[in-house]
């Protein structure tokens, strides 16, 4: 895969689609890689006739990681309620977003983010206007301290420690259990697709240490509402039903905040991309970047 050099780190990605074709930048959530993108939705979006862009986030995957800025201890922030000081913030994620458009020559995008990506999204589209089209914030939040928390379930798949056997199997053993604690409930995966595709990502990048800072970046990001108010572009908002890691309030939460934004919300979704939904999260983003008046 090619990696560019955008706001100073090196960031790995994929290039699908005509370089003539607009662009759908997409930008995925916590600790997640650009696989989580699945080539299905891709090549859907693709023969919509878009050039689609993933990439690894800053401090995940094959992108730069950031060790040097030390780990922070999010649950003693958590436990005392003092500030968290986080290595970096979502506005640098943004800033990152930009970065790689600038490396890549594309003046402007329609942006998709899911979850932290979400919210990394809204920023951009929100600071940086002239290069954003359009803007797909999935299952995000934006971060008002009153919004419902995670059940205790998805709050413990988030939060729980690393096994303490750091073998891939127990590794890939624990990322299951994480991921079908917020996975969708009428959409079940597929056991085999879902094991190969966590084994597949230990083996590209195993980096724990990325994952705590990127959350701590989320957990000091503060309340967007003020931010979200600003966003002019055509705007859709999709959330799951059953999402038990960001609940349905805080997608109408985001939706409620952005001016003219289009709510929409999916029975039987919790916080995933199931494959059976790939033609109706295609329709729903190309349907809004048909939108732009650009």
């Amino acid at each position: 895969m090619p990696t560019v050099t955008a706001n100073n780190l090196q960031i790995e990605y994929q290039s699908f689609g005509s370089d003539t074709a607009p662009v759908i930048l997409l930008i995925m959530g916590l600790g997640a890689q650009l696989s989580r993108w699945n080539i299905e939705l891709c090549d859907a979006l693709v023969a919509r006739g878009y050039r689609v862009l993933r990439f690894d986030n800053r401090d995940c995957g094959l992108s730069s990681k950031l060790d040097e800025a030390g780990v922070p201890d999010i649950g003693r922030a958590l436990r005392s309620g003092a500030p968290l000081d986080a290595p970096y913030s979502l506005e640098d994620m943004a800033a990152d977003c930009v970065g790689l458009l600038d490396a890549l020559g594309i003046k402007a995008a329609h942006v998709v983010g899911a979850s932290m990506g979400g919210a990394i999204a809204q920023i951009v589209a929100a600071r940086y206007p002239e290069r954003s089209l359009s803007l797909t914030s999935i299952m995000s939040t934006s971060s008002h301290p009153d919004l419902p928390p995670p059940t205790s379930d998805a709050a413990q798949a988030l939060l729980a420690p690393l096994p303490a056997a750091r073998d891939r199997a127990s590794l890939v053993e624990d990322a299951i259990r994480r991921q079908l604690a917020v996975a969708s409930p009428e959409y079940p995966s597929c056991p085999d697709r879902l094991r190969s595709q966590f084994v597949e990502e230990h083996e590209r990048s195993f980096h724990p240490r990325g994952v705590t800072r990127q959350l701590a970046a989320f957990l000091a990001s503060g309340d967007r509402r003020a931010l979200l108010a600003t966003i002019k572009i055509p705007t859709l908002v999709l959330h799951g039903a059953d999402d038990p890691l960001i609940p349905l309030a805080c997608g109408e939460d985001v939706a409620a905040h952005i001016p003219g934004a289009e709510l929409r919300v999916i029975d039987g979704m919790a916080h995933d991309f199931p494959l059976a939904l790939t033609d109706v999260f295609a329709d729903a983003i190309a349907a809004v970047a048909s939108r732009s008046q650009r």
